[in-house]
């Protein structure tokens, strides 16, 4: 079996901001990557932001993997730290500034399908009729009940406000977030491995958390409608829909949130 591209979609939160999103796929194997959004301004790694710069280095390192997913997993989190350790300018401000992302992996293995994940990347699986997420369901209700206690969000500045910022730098630093990171061993011990039965003609979406706010954030769709609505909408027509709603809560005061929109991708697949 093999894995076929249907359609792939990558959208910034906003155009003059660069996109920490990077997707792809292989022939056996698909991924997702959401870099941590920059709490400070560039210079760690020269001028580019550190999420931009982590999402792009493990989007590479993916790229030429190959094999078993936790082999395949382990040589990009090497590839990484590596990298990290020749690119790097300086030493770090604090623990928030060390570049951090979401991912999801998913490798066909014999008959099964093999999927990794670390924080909030998230991958639903159509297997006939049956629609059910491969990961644990996408849930920002934290996040939410954060930005809501915080009396703060997109219409006061976002990130870039100074209590949020406060907050979410301390946040960044608590110990044992389950991020992939640039020490490959912490990432190792921070993605969660399992396998679900697959075969042919099963469809795979694997999204950032931008892209699934549909279901968990604005409960727009749920699993079902959501792979019901991609042969008509599509994913650039589902974006849309998920723009909309961001436009007309600019100032999150019905969906509590720490910045307007978010970088929102998205890759449909199918087990050929």
């Amino acid at each position: 079996m093999h894995l076929d591209l249907i359609q792939m979609a990558s959208v910034a939160g906003k155009a003059e901001v660069a996109n920490d999103d990077r997707l792809g796929c292989a022939d056996r194997h698909a991924w997702v990557i959401d870099g941590a959004t920059d709490l400070g301004d560039p210079g760690l790694l020269g001028g580019r932001g550190g999420a931009a710069w982590l999402a792009a280095a493990a989007d590479r390192a993916f790229a030429q993997a190959s094999g078993p997913l936790d082999d395949l997993c382990g040589s990009v989190f090497d590839a990484v730290a590596q990298a990290y350790r020749h690119e790097k300018q300086r030493e770090p401000f604090g623990a928030w500034e060390i570049p951090s992302a979401a991912f999801a992996a998913v490798a066909l293995e014999g008959e099964r399908l093999g999927c990794a994940h670390a924080a909030d990347c998230s991958v639903l699986l159509r297997s006939g009729a049956e629609v059910s997420f491969v990961t644990p369901a996408p849930n920002r209700q934290r996040e939410q009940a954060a930005a809501l206690a915080l009396g703060v969000g997109a219409a006061t500045g976002g990130l870039r406000s100074p209590t949020v910022l406060a907050d979410q730098r301390a946040q960044r630093g608590r110990p044992q977030r389950r991020v992939l990171g640039v020490d490959a061993e912490a990432s190792r011990a921070s993605t969660r491995f399992h396998s679900v039965p697959v075969r042919k003609g099963d469809e795979l979406l694997l999204m950032s958390d931008g892209f699934s706010a549909l279901l968990d954030t604005y409960e727009l769709y749920d699993p079902d409608t959501l792979f019901a609505a991609l042969p008509s909408r599509g994913l650039a027509g589902l974006i849309e829909e998920l723009r909309a709603i961001e436009r007309h809560d600019a100032g999150s005061s019905r969906f509590p949130r720490f910045k307007p929109s978010d970088d929102a991708s998205a890759i449909w697949l199918r087990v050929g």
